[in-house]
């Protein structure tokens, strides 16, 4: 997709024909949403491997978080043979680190985007900031409900689900490979992670879309109709418990350590993107797509798009809007 626009004008890229269709939205995409093409039928094998391609090659938001996992795992995290009993001494650093990387991540998409104005309106879905002054936020203030809910609820909770596993890991409770041993299912395991998490991801979503998941739990997070890069993960401790709780495949699935680290940081990190209110990333002349219309549409509708583009079951169970208006009304309740 071209971008003809200078990033600091603040007008609708071109490229865009149906942008102002719908007055809500700055910027959307030109084409209907489409789903991962892996369960397509017939299958489609030059399409599936083109769609992986371009979420893993060259350099994507995806390959940051496997090497950061790797990274985490050589040089941060401490032998399995530490881990095996709760303890302070290497609990809290986990902590710590989760804190300063999901921090890290959404002070600086925030001010890039929203403080800084570093891209202007360029890939802006909405015309609206993230940060709202309203009762219904507490302190009310939109920004600092997100962040109190992200890293109060959110990274302990996240550091809580880490730690269990690294225990389970170290007692040999969870099934477990190296990549010399199965580098076959090492290398596949990854992009299939996204499928579980889709997976699970709408299921734990359409329950808490259920009215009293919803009024009691969910409700939290959607107080941001409006989203930024503390939004995504600004959620109520309830939310937070079956959310993360996705992670947990691998007490059952064979993985290495650099997996569940993998599958953590797609979970926690990726909010800070999917949320963050622009569908890229614009900085000089390069361009990174860091989040998708589909699930903004989710904010703006509240009843349509509850899972994500790698696996099509809004589209099996009739729930999906593809962005072109013709679908799905708004919800208010």
């Amino acid at each position: 997709m071209t971008d003809n626009s200078s990033p600091h004008t603040g007008k609708t890229p071109a490229g865009n024909p149906r942008a102002d269709a719908i007055p809500q939205w700055l910027w959307r995409p030109g084409d209907p949403i489409t789903f991962s093409p892996l369960f397509s039928f017939p299958p489609r094998p030059t399409a599936v491997l083109s769609w992986f391609a371009r979420a893993w090659l060259p350099f994507t938001e995806l390959t940051l978080y496997l090497l950061l996992g790797i990274a985490v795992w050589h040089w941060l995290q401490p032998p399995l043979s530490e881990t095996g009993l709760p303890a302070v001494e290497w609990i809290a650093p986990v902590w710590l680190r989760n804190l300063l990387l999901h921090t890290t991540l959404a002070t600086l998409l925030h001010l890039w985007l929203y403080t800084w104005r570093g891209q202007g309106d360029a890939f802006r879905f909405r015309h609206k900031a993230p940060t709202a002054l309203s009762s219904l936020f507490l302190g009310g203030s939109q920004l600092r409900d997100n962040v109190f809910w992200t890293l109060a609820s959110g990274v302990t909770i996240w550091t809580l689900y880490e730690s269990l596993m690294w225990m389970a890991l170290a007692r040999g409770m969870a099934p477990t490979i190296t990549l010399a041993g199965n580098p076959i299912w090492f290398v596949l395991w990854f992009p299939l992670i996204g499928v579980w998490y889709s997976f699970h991801f709408y299921w734990v979503h359409r329950f808490l879309h259920w009215k009293p998941m919803y009024t009691r739990y969910h409700a939290v997070h959607h107080r941001n109709v409006v989203t930024g890069p503390w939004s995504g993960f600004s959620m109520h401790p309830v939310e937070h418990l079956l959310y993360l709780s996705s992670v947990f495949i691998h007490l059952i699935v064979p993985s290495h350590p650099v997996h569940m680290l993998f599958h953590l940081y797609w979970l926690t990190l990726a909010t800070a993107t999917s949320h963050s209110g622009y569908e890229s990333l614009l900085i000089g002349n390069h361009r990174s797509t860091i989040s998708t219309f589909f699930h903004q549409l989710h904010h703006r509708h509240f009843n349509c798009n509850y899972g994500n583009v790698e696996l099509p079951l809004d589209k099996w169970f009739g729930s999906f809007n593809d962005g072109t208006g013709k679908t799905t009304t708004r919800r208010t309740s």
